[in-house]
């Protein structure tokens, strides 16, 4: 399929003008601090994530300063972002940063592939935003605004990353630094403008090209997600349980634990799937703790 890369200059200047002001975006934001962002905002609000990002980055500037503290600490910081076994795998990151690469964060595709938790997008958004390398970096509203601009679809088809990260590589400018204006311009226009409820098509950039605005706006004709239900689930009592061990400088007794959640079959489950995770610990006396501490 030829994609026309005229659109990028389009997205790029409705970038210069609408960009929202986040730090890890800043010129002066280390490779180190873009890679802790990048880990964050997965599955998770840009809102959520910067005030946590900002007392990160103050507390471990560099990935030896968390590399030197413990995993619960990290545990203990990452707060109620969700997905917390991503603060393990940053810790992780971060002292394989420290044995291998002397503190600095590597910049090639392959090494930073084998540090522990980051899978390629990760890998290619540090290379690309922190490095200036040109990839294709393709997050979820990347994946959307392909969809739409490009395949005329109101939805990525669920089978398509690599035919989606071919028509993106398509859309880069040659010049590095302005794919790398393009890929976080894509981004931000498919998080504000081309948003997956209510699309914003009057202040769109690219409208007059837009496929799937050419089409009439199909619906989405392909599998429907299923919404995730998140009240009652493990998952809400992992969080509930780990709130818990995370406002505690001591090991807590499970006494403290049955006050948070009194069904015994789902809170020892979901006890045991944290200490299997290595997110708690649990101690002889039947304490519980955070890892490390």
């Amino acid at each position: 399929m030829t994609v026309d890369p005229r659109p990028a200059d389009a997205v790029i200047a409705w970038y210069d003008v609408h960009a929202r002001d986040l730090p890890w975006r800043d010129p002066g934001a280390s490779p180190w601090a873009v890679l802790v962002s990048e880990v964050m905002l997965q599955q998770t609000p840009v809102a959520r994530v910067r005030p946590v990002w900002e007392s990160w980055v103050r507390r471990w500037p560099a990935a030896a300063d968390l590399a030197a503290d413990s995993r619960g600490e990290a545990v203990r910081a990452w707060g109620r972002l969700g997905y917390p076994r991503r603060a393990l795998r940053l810790h992780e990151a971060a002292t394989a940063i420290t044995g291998r690469y002397a503190g600095q964060v590597p910049a090639d595709l392959p090494s930073l592939l084998a540090l522990p938790g980051v899978g390629d997008y990760t890998a290619r958004a540090v290379a690309c935003f922190a490095y200036g390398q040109r990839h294709a970096v393709v997050d979820t509203n990347v994946r959307r605004l392909v969809a739409r601009a490009v395949l005329g679809r109101a939805e990525p088809a669920l089978q398509s990353a690599a035919r989606e990260m071919a028509l993106v590589e398509a859309l880069l400018p040659a010049e590095p630094a302005q794919a790398k204006r393009f890929s976080v311009a894509a981004m931000e226009l498919g998080a504000l403008v081309c948003t997956a409820r209510a699309p914003a098509c009057p202040a769109c950039p690219i409208r007059s090209r837009c496929a799937w605005q050419s089409a009439g706006r199909p619906a989405h004709d392909g599998p429907v997600r299923p919404a995730q239900r998140f009240t009652g689930t493990d998952r809400q009592v992992r969080g509930l349980l780990l709130d818990v061990l995370r406002r505690s400088p001591d090991a807590v007794p499970t006494e403290a634990l049955v006050a948070v959640w009194d069904d015994w079959q789902q809170r020892h489950r979901a006890l045991a799937s944290l200490v299997d995770d290595g997110l708690i610990a649990a101690r002889p006396d039947g304490r519980y703790a955070l890892p490390d501490c």
